[in-house]
């Protein structure tokens, strides 16, 4: 079992800089990638970005060079720091981890998060 709890949403001008964190908590030694994903109104979720357990990361073309996902492995967090924010990033975010325990049974579970709001405003 994992859980995620996010935080560091809120509103923000356009051109403007928040960070986002995810502290995971539970058994964290079998999360093999965090990702953060996006929900706009009227949209599907989708993938914003994601860090491997060895510290690969990759990121959707939309926000590629604004936005950096990183892990601090000490306080079981991983961020979200997302620059140059534009209208169109509007969106609850989601942080989710993929969990696999193969003694357990157990490959590619994903917890989730609550979710945070970002409102981007011009």
């Amino acid at each position: 079992q994992v859980q995620l709890v996010e935080s560091g949403g809120g509103l923000v001008q356009a051109g403007g800089s928040l960070r986002l964190s995810c502290v995971a908590s539970g058994n964290i030694f079998s999360i093999n990638v965090m990702r953060w994903h996006r929900q706009a109104p009227g949209k599907q979720r989708e993938l914003v970005a994601s860090i491997t357990s060895g510290g690969s990361t990759n990121y959707a073309d939309s926000v590629k060079g604004r936005f950096t996902i990183s892990r601090d492995n000490a306080k079981n967090t991983v961020y979200l720091q997302m620059n140059n924010l534009k209208r169109e990033d509007t969106a609850v975010y989601y942080c989710a981890a993929r969990y696999s325990d193969p003694g357990l049974g157990i490959y590619g579970r994903d917890y989730w998060g609550q979710g945070t709001q970002v409102t981007v405003s011009s």
